[in-house]
């Protein structure tokens, strides 16, 4: 057994006690997501023989069809499309936009430069690589006030009758800033129709789902997509996303995914579809275990000196913790200490690489069971100024725990504490 410092343990002891009304409120939330979750399964009579695998067209696979109704339920969506073939988040939400937009059309952003990962998707006019720009789709984005909020005074200016999408990212992605909580994303829905009624709202939920009561597709969210390696997989599903919202633009959604014409009529799903259930059945409680570890490390990182956000005792409305560190050293030794505590690839020492669609050096650690599961206990980061360190998941509130003692137990061996 590891042993940490004395001073580290002590504030381990005190950081419990001022945290435990927080995680009260946690444990209600994670009571109220966890009973309609339940409650959707029975209402579509789920049964064992849904679980059952499917091969080749896969016409008919009764189990699937269930899958994306129950998954429509719980998010308060007129449909969904919930498949082991969406290979990320990225990709997942790339078929939504793809989907719904055309030549001519163009893509808002309203809250700011999205998440690294879907510069490629955006990409360039002409650039030959199949993004939305190659196709002749328009961007722009409007950046967020120094509030952290959106600047609607840019919106309403950017708004063109070209507009056939307006983008929201939930959660803050590689900035220091706030994620949005579900009621925030009510109110642009509001305001952006009230610009263009006929505007399609997208909101890429990665990372948020089942950390409120509410989901954007209740709040108005006309199409919304994640990954299954995040939330709603609960730690179980092995690969796949989820894109669920109106039908209409979930159908053309599966179009891109499969073919015209056929959409999610086929897709074997090869003996994922137990998983894919039961991640879904165990999604709230493990995101529930997860919310505790952030605001954990939200309180242990405040005491030893660094400034977190969110902070220990505001709402959460996604798993990412962020820590804004004072020099690279300080980064590297967070990640690596994270690393050390995993169950699985404890031994392996993380560095920055040039990893593929970021635009920076990335150092990661990632101990996980499922290759890139963020619901598992990890943290990344892109080595640039300001050095801030994002942390997410966990399957159980106590490896989180010794996750962030293990990485001030590391800064403190390096004599950076």
């Amino acid at each position: 057994m590891v042993s940490f410092d004395l001073e580290i343990s002590e504030l381990q002891r005190q950081v419990e006690r001022r945290i435990e009304g927080q995680l009260q409120q946690i444990d209600r939330i994670t009571d109220h997501n966890q009973w309609k979750v339940i409650h959707c399964f029975q209402q579509r009579k789920v049964s064992d023989f849904h679980f059952a695998g499917s091969t080749g067209y896969a016409y008919n696979d009764r189990g699937r069809e269930v899958l994306d109704e129950v998954y429509a339920d719980v998010f308060g969506a007129e449909a969904a499309l919930v498949r082991p073939h969406f290979a990320s988040g990225t990709h997942t939400i790339s078929t939504a936009l793809f989907g719904v937009l055309r030549p001519g059309d163009e893509l808002l952003y309203i809250t700011g430069k999205p998440y690294d990962t879907l510069h490629k998707v955006i990409g360039e006019p002409g650039d030959g690589t199949g993004s939305l720009r190659d196709f002749g789709i328009g961007y722009r984005e409007t950046a967020l006030t120094d509030e952290g909020g959106v600047d609607w005074a840019a919106v309403e200016k950017s708004i063109t009758s070209a507009t056939k999408v307006i983008g929201i990212q939930r959660s803050r992605g590689y900035d220091w800033r706030s994620s949005f909580c579900v009621a925030e994303i009510a109110d642009m829905v509001t305001r952006v129709k009230e610009l263009k009624e006929d505007v399609i709202v997208f909101v890429d939920n990665c990372y948020g789902e089942f950390t409120e009561e509410r989901e954007p597709t209740e709040v108005g969210v006309d199409l919304m997509a994640g990954s299954l390696i995040k939330n709603p997989g609960g730690g179980i599903a092995e690969t796949g996303g989820y894109i669920c919202g109106k039908e209409q633009y979930v159908q053309l959604a599966a179009y891109r995914l499969t073919a015209p014409g056929i959409g999610g009529e086929v897709g074997a799903m090869l003996g994922t579809t137990r998983g894919i259930y039961q991640g879904l059945y165990m999604a709230p409680t493990i995101v529930g275990q997860a919310i505790k570890g952030s605001t954990f490390a939200a309180a242990m990182f405040a005491e030893s000196g660094f400034v977190t956000k969110p902070a220990w005792n505001e709402a959460r409305t996604d798993l990412i913790q962020a820590v804004k560190f004072s020099s690279a050293e300080h980064l590297i030794a967070f990640v690596q200490g994270i690393q050390r505590a995993a169950a699985v690839d404890s031994h392996v020492v993380p560095e920055p690489w040039d990893m593929p669609g970021y635009e920076h050096p990335v150092i990661m650690a990632a101990g996980t069971f499922i290759q890139g599961g963020s619901l598992e206990l990890s943290a990344d980061a892109p080595i640039r100024e300001p050095y801030i360190g994002y942390m997410q998941g966990g399957l159980t509130y106590s490896h989180v725990k010794y996750g962030v003692l293990m990485a001030l137990q590391t800064m403190k061996d390096r004599k950076l504490l």
